[in-house]
């Protein structure tokens, strides 16, 4: 089973640390809240990460942050763009997702902010 192979264990375990640090991390410091990058992991990992994302359902900020790192560590820095609904919050909260990634976000919500890569 794919499930089963050390790079997809491997990409799991990172994807659950990071999404539990940056949880915590965000109550402290708050958009300026960065992931670091996942060191030695084969891009075979990708399975794992996502998976692990799944299963831990975090939200939008949190999830785009560490996808946000993954995605930094493969090569392919993106930034994370923090969107409010046309009609502001009235109708649903704001929403967070890695640029590029997500085309429905990217025309449903108005750009508010975005968070770069971190550097190295």
């Amino acid at each position: 089973m794919w499930r089963l192979r050390p790079a997809v264990l491997a990409g799991a375990i990172w994807a659950t640390i990071a999404s539990v640090l940056v949880r915590r991390r965000l109550k402290n410091d708050g958009v300026g809240t960065r992931v670091a990058p996942p060191r030695h992991l084969s891009p075979k990992a990708g399975p794992g990460v996502l998976g692990a994302l799944a299963r831990l359902k975090p939200t939008c900020l949190e999830r785009a942050l560490v996808l946000q790192a993954w995605m930094a560590a493969r090569g392919n820095p993106r930034d994370v763009v923090i969107g409010v609904p046309p009609d502001g919050l009235k109708s649903e909260p704001a929403h967070a997702w890695v640029d590029g990634t997500d085309a429905r976000s990217a025309g449903l919500y108005l750009e508010l902010h975005r968070l770069p890569p971190s550097p190295g």
